[in-house]
């Protein structure tokens, strides 16, 4: 999610909670029966689909939320990976591929802090 800190201090933790909630719930539905959506921590969500011609998940998030009667704003970058453009097929180079790409989507050249995608 984009600017969620910024939206948690301006609106309080409960606003907070309520975009996530939206957000996954969201994302749950864009994925239908096709795939999986999750929760990855923080403000981080992912999702695996079987459809690859689905494209349309960044309108699908950033919608504003109703919340409270105010409109709030709620928007995400999204960045995505074919397991058929990955050199070896895995969960961890699957999520540090599309997490390059949010990044791209973000304008920004990478994660500042680390994290580790292997168990």
């Amino acid at each position: 999610m984009d600017g969620f800190k910024s939206l948690k201090d301006t609106h309080g933790h409960a606003a907070g909670d309520a975009a996530l909630t939206a957000t996954a719930a969201r994302l749950t539905a864009w994925c239908d029966r096709y795939g999986i959506a999750g929760r990855l921590g923080g403000d981080e969500f992912v999702a695996v689909h079987r459809l690859p011609h689905r494209n349309d998940l960044a309108a699908a998030l950033n919608t504003p939320l109703l919340y409270q009667g105010r409109s709030l704003p709620v928007s995400a970058s999204v960045g995505s990976c074919r397991l058929a453009d990955l050199t070896v097929r895995s969960l961890p180079e699957a999520l540090a591929a599309a997490d390059a790409a949010m990044y791209a989507a973000k304008g920004t050249p990478g994660r500042r802090g680390s994290r580790s995608t292997t168990n």
